[in-house]
């Protein structure tokens, strides 16, 4: 019965997750974002939304939880380590973007709250 009960707890944050980054990406469209692609997966990291407006290109990691300060305490160092190495090679695969302003952004979301959109929320390590 306890598997039941922790198999659909994960279904359902999986889900609140899903619905997070679908409002995400809404809410930088109307902020004048061209969202390039989401849930971008590669071995050992996943970025959750990369965008454009201008010369600027943002990886953003969105965190969707109970409350806004909830999420804006999920972002871990290591967290950032796998957002970097994902970034890394989306920027081998795009080498245009290479000479882009580029952030490593943070889009908390929670129920009944406006998006939190925190620009430049962690450094991107390029190297």
């Amino acid at each position: 019965m306890n598997d039941l009960r922790t198999r659909e707890r994960r279904r359902k944050a999986h889900a609140f997750g899903l619905r997070a980054e679908t409002w995400a990406g809404v809410y930088l469209r109307c902020k004048g974002w061209r969202v390039l692609t989401t849930r971008y997966k590669v071995p050992g990291g996943e970025i959750d939304i990369i965008a454009r407006r201008g010369g600027v290109v943002i990886f953003v990691e969105v965190k969707g939880r109970p409350t806004l300060d909830l999420a804006s305490e999920t972002i871990t160092a290591q967290k950032q380590r796998r957002i970097s190495q994902s970034v890394r090679l989306w920027l081998s695969r795009n080498p245009w973007a290479m000479n882009k302003s580029l952030r490593g952004d943070a889009l908390f979301i929670a129920p009944r709250a406006w998006p939190r959109h925190i620009a430049d929320a962690f450094p991107l390590d390029l190297r």
